[in-house]
């Protein structure tokens, strides 16, 4: 590996530290080298805090070796002010004097003029070091500001026989009906965890009465978000508990309050198109699909998914509710137990 791809692979371990904390900020690792030794490194922690740049010129204890070494970051560093001021006139100011950067910033208020500033000054500057990896590192991120919507998964469970759900499935049974085992289903508590938003349907909430919140393991819940046409869920179902930010999508009405948003839809029209839309004017830069088959295949009919999130039990339900169909390539399969869990990409979006 060449000397500048292994500190770039240093700067994305780093920045994946952030998953699920810093939207709607991308995901960014920087790592400050001299004479082939690391003698500071950072990462974004939360949108607000300072920037990988400035956590890892802050955590150099020599100061003074600065203006003799080599910052790597992931992502372009910004050149304007915002929460905090631009990362390029810190590096300037610092003295350091070489630049290596994974990938250009699509932010329209940076897009280029990081670098830019950064060679003005003087800098010598360095474009694309493992810059596919970097591009996967904020594919929510560069997703939300190239194609104008968020970066959407699927996900469900299926069984050997390819059901989501049992012929005439009774929900009101005291214990639900588990396709999966704990450790995936704790799998999916942690990937909610790192989303900023989770989407079901009506009759997901009226057959499961899921929370959608990230019980199983440490982290913020997302946002839920509900597709209740004519409202006609009771305030009586957890998503409405108030413990998360709800969205309700319906024909109805628009009103905004602290825990629950209705907002008013074309039904007849593309709703998948319109949910984008919507979305992305909150600044929400993921959503997970988690149910029901109606609604994930509306957006895989839609062409609006970018990855798939598919367990498999063990169980054979016979008949019931198939699972989605979709065309995708397989990126990975592993085993959870006797579960395999399999990720799909949409190639063609």
């Amino acid at each position: 590996m060449k000397i500048h791809e292994k500190y770039m692979l240093r700067c994305t371990q780093l920045a994946k530290n952030g998953l699920g904390t810093t939207y709607p900020n991308p995901l960014v690792g920087s790592v400050i080298v001299h004479n082939d030794r690391i003698i500071g490194e950072g990462w974004h922690y939360k949108a607000g805090q300072p920037h990988a740049e400035v956590n890892a010129i802050a955590n150099v204890s020599e100061a003074n070796l600065l203006k003799g070494a080599t910052i790597y970051v992931s992502l372009e560093p910004c050149s304007h002010f915002g929460k905090t001021p631009p990362c390029a006139n810190l590096i300037i100011e610092c003295g350091i004097k070489k630049v290596v950067v994974g990938s250009l910033d699509p932010n329209p208020k940076v897009a280029g003029r990081g670098i830019k500033k950064l060679m003005e000054a003087g800098c010598e500057v360095i474009v694309g070091i493992l810059e596919n990896e970097c591009d996967e590192l904020n594919k929510r991120f560069f997703t939300f500001h190239q194609k104008k919507r968020p970066y959407i998964f699927l996900k469900w469970a299926e069984t050997a026989d390819g059901f989501i759900s049992p012929k005439n499935e009774s929900r009101n049974e005291i214990k639900p009906i588990w396709i999966t085992n704990e450790f995936s289903r704790q799998l999916v508590h942690k990937m909610r965890a790192d989303e900023q938003a989770i989407l079901v349907g009506t009759n997901t909430v009226l057959q499961d009465n899921p929370s959608l919140t990230v019980r199983e393991w440490a982290g913020e819940n997302p946002v839920r978000i509900v597709i209740d046409r004519s409202l006609k869920l009771s305030q009586d179902f957890s998503v409405f508990d108030g413990t998360a930010k709800t969205i309700v999508f319906n024909e109805k009405e628009t009103k905004i309050s602290e825990n629950l948003d209705l907002e008013k839809i074309d039904f007849p029209k593309e709703i998948p198109q319109q949910i984008c839309q919507a979305l992305f004017k909150r600044e929400i830069q993921s959503v997970i699909i988690e149910g029901g088959a109606k609604t994930s295949q509306s957006f895989i009919d839609a062409n609006l998914w970018d990855e798939a999130f598919v367990f498999m039990g063990t169980a054979n339900f016979s008949e019931g509710t198939k699972a989605p169909t979709f065309k995708g390539i397989m990126v990975s399969e592993e085993k959870i137990k006797e579960d395999t869990f399999r990720t799909y990409k949409n190639t063609t979006t």
